[in-house]
């Protein structure tokens, strides 16, 4: 029974694990993740909605972001696209990090 439990842990632990990196397999600090998640309320939920959960108007649901796209998501950040604006006089290359481990990570329910 013990090992079951440990192994069924192990697979659990691991699981988060795999969800909590990048496409080439940078682990994230939960820390990193919670800083992104509050710059994210702050500065991205008005238009990309509270926790990512796209409002209808937003052309791009994050929580389907490509996660091999890491390039692309810090260029759209910093210089901005189409409707969305530039942050870079706003968010520092660290901030842009941080919600980039936000998004790949994901809003935990």
């Amino acid at each position: 029974m013990r090992l079951g439990a440990a192994f069924v842990l192990g697979l659990a632990l691991e699981c988060a694990n795999a969800a909590a990196q990048d496409a080439g397999g940078k682990p994230f600090a939960p820390e990193q993740i919670n800083k992104g998640a509050e710059l994210f309320a702050t500065n991205c939920s008005t238009c990309h909605g509270n926790r990512m959960a796209k409002p209808e108007w937003a052309p791009v649901d994050l929580r389907k972001f490509p996660r091999e796209d890491h390039a692309r998501f810090v260029d759209t950040v910093t210089y901005g696209i189409r409707n969305m604006p530039p942050w870079s006089d706003v968010l520092k290359p660290d901030d842009i990090e941080a919600l980039w481990a936000y998004v790949v990570a994901g809003e935990k329910r």
